[in-house]
């Protein structure tokens, strides 16, 4: 049986017109002989909706009654979808995640997925129904239905390409593909045709909000053949690969940026074994995520400086551990700066070129653009500047590296 998984986003759902162009899709793909699975998300800013309902609830916000009332929003989406198939002729039939199941962890928020019961949607495609899943929601095993974290639809998607064994999975956007830089910020940014899985996880992970990062890892995982595009144009848009045909004429594929950053920074903290540990355990059980992290003094200076990023949400929150651990750490000064961003180059190109960190330190020196943190990996470069410098650093960068005159 040929299987072809297409998913759609909040904005190619938000209104019945735009679920129709979505049906105009899937019976393209019927007739050259594929069966096809959906996966919805909720309609346009429906989560963001649900969201306000809890505003004054903070206390209760951790409840599994609360990931209930926010995946209502695939659960109508879903129902619409299969109601409009109907409409179209075509046999749609909708499913929740806990009908299939989809099996995740105990948590109701950011769970993961743990399995995925296939036999009703097979069942379902042997009667040439198209199943309308709905996406971001599964069961634990309490019975309790959880959710898989801002964009967890793209990863439903995903894991039940891998499920299903699907020749190919589509995540339908708002944007044609994949990027080199923000076309918003960069007017010469290029879709990017093809791109190995690993840039894309980096870029996805650094800012780029294309796909969700968890469904790029699984799509690597089980080699998933995984396509952006737009729901809007139809045209072809951006196919992941393992490989890279691009390693030696073009070393940075795109550059991401990401604004959800807080730098924090603690002052004269004794030079001695351990301090690492304290801080970071303590912003650990509070499920505070550290990013970037630069500790500076040499191991014969008496004290020492730790410097290191959060999300912006969790600012407050981190400010409030730190004050708490002063009497144990015993820093000086604490410093925090949340009007900063990440930019970061991505490409696997880097693997066996020299010389791409000063072009890009030295671009940025040459438009006066300071560097607060620095980190690095085998494939990706990622920086800290002042926000105000974002444009300009990610225009110049862009140039520099002549993203926009190569076909990517």
């Amino acid at each position: 049986m040929k299987i072809i998984i297409k998913k759609f986003g909040g904005t190619s759902v938000s209104s019945t017109d735009k679920i129709e162009r979505a049906i105009s899709y899937i019976k393209k793909t019927r007739k050259l002989g594929y069966h096809v699975v959906v996966i919805v998300s909720a309609m346009g800013k429906e989560t963001d909706r649900l969201l306000k309902l809890t505003a004054n609830l903070e206390e209760y916000k951790k409840s599994d009654d609360v990931a209930s009332l926010l995946s209502s929003g695939e659960q109508i989406s879903s129902s619409i979808f299969s109601i409009l198939l109907n409409k179209n002729n075509i046999k749609g039939k909708s499913f929740q995640g806990w009908q299939l199941p989809i099996i995740t962890g105990i948590s109701a928020y950011n769970s993961h997925i743990i399995n995925i019961n296939t036999k009703h949607i097979k069942s379902s495609l042997k009667k040439n129904e198209v199943p309308v899943v709905a996406g971001f929601q599964g069961i634990n095993k309490h019975n309790r239905i959880t959710t898989l974290g801002r964009g967890g639809s793209d990863t439903t998607a995903v894991a039940l390409a891998a499920s299903l064994n699907a020749e190919r999975c589509d995540i339908y956007t708002d944007v044609d593909g994949v990027f080199s830089a923000d076309p918003r910020i960069v007017k010469e940014a290029k879709k990017i045709n093809k791109i190995n899985y690993e840039e894309m996880l980096e870029l996805s992970s650094l800012g780029a909000k294309v796909l969700h990062t968890r469904s790029v890892q699984l799509a690597l995982q089980y080699n998933v053949n995984l396509q952006v595009l737009s729901s809007f144009t139809g045209k072809k848009g951006t196919m992941l690969t393992k490989k890279n045909a691009y390693l030696e004429k073009q070393i940075i594929r795109g550059i991401a940026h990401s604004n959800n950053e807080t730098l924090i920074t603690l002052i004269g903290i004794k030079n001695k074994p351990g301090i690492s540990a304290i801080i970071f355990n303590a912003l650990s059980k509070e499920n505070i995520n550290v990013d970037m992290i630069v500790q500076s003094g040499s191991a014969k200076d008496a004290n020492v400086t730790y410097a290191f990023t959060i999300a912006k949400n969790d600012t407050i929150k981190a400010e409030n551990i730190m004050n708490k651990l002063k009497t144990k750490i015993k820093f000086t000064d604490l410093f925090i700066n949340n009007e900063i961003c990440k930019v970061s180059i991505v490409g696997l190109g880097m693997k066996t070129n020299v010389g791409v960190a000063n072009t890009m330190f030295s671009e940025l020196a040459k438009n006066n653009i300071n560097i607060h943190v620095i980190s690095t990996s085998e494939i990706k470069i990622s920086v800290l500047i002042d926000d105000k410098y974002k444009e300009l650093a990610i225009r110049s960068l862009h140039s520099i590296f002549k993203l926009n005159s190569k076909k990517k």
